[in-house]
């Protein structure tokens, strides 16, 4: 029985509503494995395996330590649509591969939606704000998810807030949502809940999950970060990233103050994706764009995936209680 039924738990089959995102470069088959065990579910991020065979392989390994429980893809779409993508082909794998569940992003994907449900996939668009998402909702999606400018990475360029966000979509929306961004603890999952949400999204609160395919160094950085710990940059190529400050965010804020009409080109030698890539194997944090936001508020320690999630359940279940015991007090007054 669901520690909370919702329509996402409802729909994909999982105990907690709570969503564990695609984290580029680091979730993998035991990311997601971890997420599936614990009660929720997790996405490999198709980015991080760019060759079919290596994505279908990582897709079976994870089917193989999900042991039937759900697990998704994460198809991250370039910002525009450029010849030669592929991304058709990627949701003709997935689907090819038996995964029924997808987090897309990026960009409106109105361009797949007939594809996607001839597939049968069950499509969860992940935005920035309630707009997109009444966007998202005209087009067909099942779900929408939206992190708010707390979140790690991309919140977008109009940098609302989750709670805002979420009063918002409880108001707006029709079909089910999720709320992300800063999202860390269980009386955030209670409170979004309460204004309607379906569910919630993390991906900053379980960067210190022992089954994260990431050094223990970087582990260990994170969990000693605090959410002062977060930089905005690359606001003027629209493209504004929340990542761990560091001396990659310094130089590129630098360049950004010293050149406002900067363009991508000349940030990619700081910013390229395999910098990142580096930190989370080799533990030096100090350099690349590494995603985090002011969920770092709530990280503590390196544990496993099912403690952080049997925590987060506590944590909600109380925050649930002490609201019931305040408005018994509210009707007995």
């Amino acid at each position: 029985m669901a520690t909370f039924e919702t329509p996402l738990t409802r729909r994909l089959g999982i105990k907690t509503p709570i969503i564990a995102g695609g984290l580029m470069w680091l979730s993998n088959a035991d990311y997601v494995a971890a997420a599936a065990h614990a009660g929720i579910i997790g996405f490999i991020t198709a980015a991080s395996f760019p060759e079919d065979d290596a994505l279908r392989a990582e897709i079976a390994r994870a089917r193989q330590l999900c042991d039937g429980k759900p697990f998704g893809v994460n198809v991250s779409m370039l910002p525009k649509l450029v010849p030669g993508e592929r991304t058709e082909d990627i949701f003709r794998l997935i689907a090819g591969e038996g995964v029924t569940v997808i987090e897309t992003s990026g960009r409106n994907p109105a361009a797949y939606m007939d594809l996607l449900k001839d597939l049968g996939l069950t499509v969860i668009h992940k935005v920035p704000a309630v707009r997109f998402a009444l966007k998202a909702e005209a087009l067909g999606v099942d779900m929408v998810s939206i992190v708010g400018a707390e979140c790690g990475g991309h919140p977008g360029m109009d940098m609302v807030g989750s709670f805002v966000n979420a009063a918002m979509a409880g108001r707006d929306l029709q079909i089910p949502f999720l709320i992300g961004g800063g999202v860390g603890h269980g009386a955030q999952l209670a409170a979004a809940l309460s204004m309607g949400a379906a569910g919630v999204v993390m991906g900053t609160r379980f960067l210190v999950a022992e089954e994260l395919p990431a050094h223990e160094d970087y582990k260990a950085a994170i969990s000693n970060a605090t959410e002062r710990d977060t930089v905005l940059t690359m606001h003027s190529v629209r493209n504004t990233v929340r990542t761990l400050a560091n001396d990659t965010t310094a130089a590129v804020a630098q360049l950004e103050a010293e050149n406002p009409n900067v363009t991508i080109q000349e940030l990619l030698p700081l910013v390229s994706g395999k910098i990142g890539r580096d930190a989370y194997r080799t533990g030096n944090v100090s350099k690349g764009l590494l995603s985090a936001g002011h969920a770092l508020g709530l990280t503590r320690a390196i544990e496993p995936m099912a403690d952080i999630v049997r925590e987060i359940e506590e944590q909600a279940q109380n925050a649930v209680a002490a609201l019931n015991q305040t408005m018994s007090k509210v009707q007995v007054a």
